[in-house]
């Protein structure tokens, strides 16, 4: 028998303490504007997913965000002051992983905001590492080369980094890409839990629509670099809005209380013997 899974908490009702906000942020690659004007609330303790199809936009935000590209507008926290290396953790597609470093080595580098010039780590920080390893499941690998892993395990590996910087801000750029639905569920489950837990707020660039809707409180929809809607999931997440966007025919379901989004039917063809 297959029990329906119990509703998620809706988004936080405003008015609520932003965590971060953008204002007309513009971000141009020579002649190539990758994005147009963005204006984003992050509510405090939120997870707001960024969803829209490949180049739209996605995580040259959050790259602007954690401030790794040159952008127009403003990113502001809710202090007034542009976010540092210890307000946002960012965990991004395609890791750089550097040759002969272990894994508690490379989870160490979440640390590193936190040090003073010419600091070394201490046995605070190590502990921090040693209880993030534990928490994803890592502990066994921790004296494993980052190279030597498979690709869902680097993807855990390169968030127990981010995970041990603990910022307040976490910005995820499409997590679970190399996870099977297990390990998938499980890392979104242990991101979910923190945020619930700690108060971090998270910005996930996800590709999945149905995740996305399953564990977002608010899902920004992104096409070549604007926001076109933005809001609770059940809102955005429209057929016809999503079908012109996506450029292809999608229908949305509700199954067992979750969202689920699905190409239209393909046309069947008379086989011919």
């Amino acid at each position: 028998m297959t029990t329906a899974p119990a509703p998620r908490s809706a988004a936080p009702a405003l008015p609520v303490p932003a965590a971060l906000s953008c204002h007309d942020v513009h971000v141009a690659f020579d002649e190539t504007e990758a994005l147009r004007g963005v204006d984003l609330h992050l509510a405090a303790g939120e997870w707001l997913g960024l969803i829209g199809p490949n180049g739209a936009g996605k995580s040259t935000l959050l790259r602007a965000i954690a401030g790794l590209v040159a952008h127009e507008g403003t990113v502001a926290l809710d202090c007034g002051r542009r976010p540092s290396g210890v307000d946002v953790a960012l965990v991004p597609q395609i890791p750089i992983l550097p040759e002969g470093m272990t894994v508690a080595e490379y989870a160490l580098l979440g640390r590193s905001p936190h040090l003073g010039w010419l600091a070394v780590e201490s046995r605070r920080d190590r502990r921090i590492v040693s209880e993030v390893l534990e928490r994803l499941e890592l502990r066994d690998f921790a004296d494993r080369p980052v190279t030597h892993l498979s690709g869902g395990e680097t993807q855990r590996v390169v968030l127990a980094r981010a995970l041990t910087q603990q910022a307040p801000i976490l910005l995820l750029d499409e997590p679970t890409s190399a996870l099977d639905l297990g390990h998938r569920d499980a890392v979104l489950e242990l991101i979910d839990t923190l945020r619930r837990s700690d108060g971090i707020s998270v910005i996930a660039a996800m590709h999945d629509l149905g995740t996305a809707a399953r564990f977002a409180d608010r899902l920004a929809l992104i096409d070549r670099g604007r926001i076109v809607a933005d809001g609770p999931p059940r809102s955005v997440l429209a057929p016809g809005r999503l079908s012109d966007v996506y450029a292809t025919p999608l229908s949305v379901h509700t199954v067992e209380g979750e969202i689920v989004v699905l190409p239209a039917p393909r046309a069947r063809k008379d086989h011919q013997p």
